[in-house]
C-alpha cells in the first residue's frame, strides 16, 4: 500500500503532455493575448461629467484619445470647478478602461486567475 502523497508506480495522477503540445498551447495563448491587447488600442470608452461640461475619450490601453470642454464650462469662469471636473472625468475614464481591459483579458485567460499576467506580457 502506498503512502499518501507518495508517487504511485506507473505514474498515476495527471496525464503528461509532450513538450511540443505544451509549446503549441503556450504560443496560441500568447498570440491570443497579443491580439486582444492590440484590439484594446482600438476600443474607446467615453466618460462625461458635469452634465456634459467635460468629455474624455480613452482607449482600452488607458491612452487618452481626446478631452472636450464645453463652451459653457469655459465661460463660467470657475477654474477650480473645471479642474475638478477634468480630474473626475479622467479618473472615471481610466477606471472604465481598466474594466474593459480586464473583461477582454479574462475572456482570453478563461478565468485561470492569472491576475495581471496580461499586463506582464504586453
Amino acid at each position: 500500500m502506498s503512502k499518501r502523497g507518495a508517487p504511485r508506480p506507473g505514474g498515476g495522477g495527471m496525464p503528461r503532455m509532450n513538450s511540443g503540445a505544451a509549446q503549441d498551447i503556450l504560443q496560441s495563448f500568447q498570440q491570443k493575448m497579443a491580439e486582444t491587447q492590440e484590439s484594446l488600442a482600438t476600443e474607446n470608452v467615453q466618460v462625461t461629467v458635469g452634465g456634459g461640461a467635460v468629455l474624455v475619450v480613452i482607449n482600452g490601453k488607458q491612452q487618452i484619445q481626446s478631452v472636450k470642454i464645453s463652451a459653457d464650462a469655459m465661460s463660467a469662469g470657475d477654474v477650480e470647478m473645471l479642474q475638478d471636473l477634468i480630474v473626475a472625468a479622467m479618473n472615471e475614464a481610466i477606471d472604465k478602461s481598466q474594466q474593459l481591459a480586464a473583461t477582454k483579458m479574462s475572456s482570453v485567460t478563461g478565468g485561470l486567475g492569472l491576475g495581471n499576467l496580461g499586463g506582464l506580457l504586453g
